[in-house]
């Protein structure tokens, strides 16, 4: 049998980094820019990857750019390499006094006028004690978050709690008032709530998030059926102000819109709910200096009254 693929050199991690940039731009010309290289030289790093590891990574020309099933498979073991040797260059950084390298962090949609979430303190004491520590900052869905951190491309998620992962570790952070708003075109608007029963509220159109969230297992409690997807708060806003559904919106994210008249709450206490967020991370291997640092940032922030 031929032996494909014996030990990595540096020049087959440059053409995995290579391959990973054409995959998340979605093809070679549009990763032209983000490499610095040209096309031709993209086309070549490509073809040179896929005979080293005998297989076909993509399909390339006219017809578009589309990754085959092979490639896909390396795309996603690309990933955890690329995190493990993160992970080993931030071990290693961590046996020398000052703390450098990189932190990938993904949040969750519309946190940040959210009073109860301190994460912009927590970044501002980080920066205090880690100055030379790079930061991605990423903003995702709840399953991407958990994905990825999993994987090794984020060191460390912040999501709503709903569900938990044996392979991944939880710390309770800050919560977020959720509640149920309608449209100023919406039929129930002038209605005074004490007129308005739940069955009705129940009854209409109603808009939810698409990906698994606290959202959609509070919206499938209540009786909701979901009439219209979206996939972030934003989206959830510009359905409500069409007037056509109801629909679940942070308090905090809704204030300005209630503030202008363009929505209202709908459904008292009854059709509110609390949502806890928390600090995810792998629960192995132990986190490095850097990941425990912010950790403990995170946590002294949202700790201050």
């Amino acid at each position: 049998m031929k032996k494909i693929l014996g030990q990595l050199s540096d020049v087959d991690l440059r053409l995995l980094k290579v391959f990973r940039v054409v995959a998340e731009c979605g093809g070679i010309s549009a990763a032209e820019v983000e490499l610095n290289i040209g096309r031709s030289t993209i086309s070549r790093h490509i073809k040179d990857l896929e005979i080293r590891l005998g297989v076909t990574l993509c399909q390339r020309g006219r017809a578009g750019f589309v990754l085959s099933s092979e490639g896909q498979h390396v795309y996603q073991s690309s990933l955890r390499l690329m995190g493990a040797l993160d992970e080993f260059r931030a071990d290693v950084q961590s046996l020398h006094r000052e703390m450098s390298g990189n932190l990938a962090i993904a949040l969750f949609d519309k946190t940040v006028t959210n009073q109860q979430a301190k994460i912009s303190q927590a970044l501002q004491l980080f920066d205090q004690r880690a100055p030379k520590v790079s930061l991605d900052l990423y903003v995702e869905t709840l399953s991407v978050i958990e994905s990825g951190v999993i994987e090794g491309r984020f060191h460390l998620g912040v999501v709503p709690g709903q569900r938990q992962s044996a392979s991944l570790l939880y710390q309770p952070l800050f919560n977020e008032k959720m509640a149920l708003y309608c449209g100023y075109h919406h039929p129930l608007f002038k209605r005074a709530d004490i007129t308005i029963s739940a069955e009705e509220i129940v009854a209409q159109k109603y808009a939810g998030l698409g990906h698994h969230s606290p959202n959609m297992d509070t919206s499938q409690q209540k009786g909701f059926v979901r009439h219209a997807t979206a996939y972030d708060q934003e989206a959830i806003a510009t359905l409500l102000l069409s007037g056509a559904y109801l629909a679940f919106l942070p308090e905090h994210y809704a204030r300005s819109f209630v503030e202008h008249g363009l929505i209202r709450p709908i459904g008292g206490e009854e059709f509110s709910y609390l949502c806890p967020f928390l600090a995810v991370t792998r629960a192995s291997p132990k986190p490095s200096r850097i990941l425990a640092c912010f950790l403990d940032c995170l946590v002294e922030a949202h700790q201050v009254n």
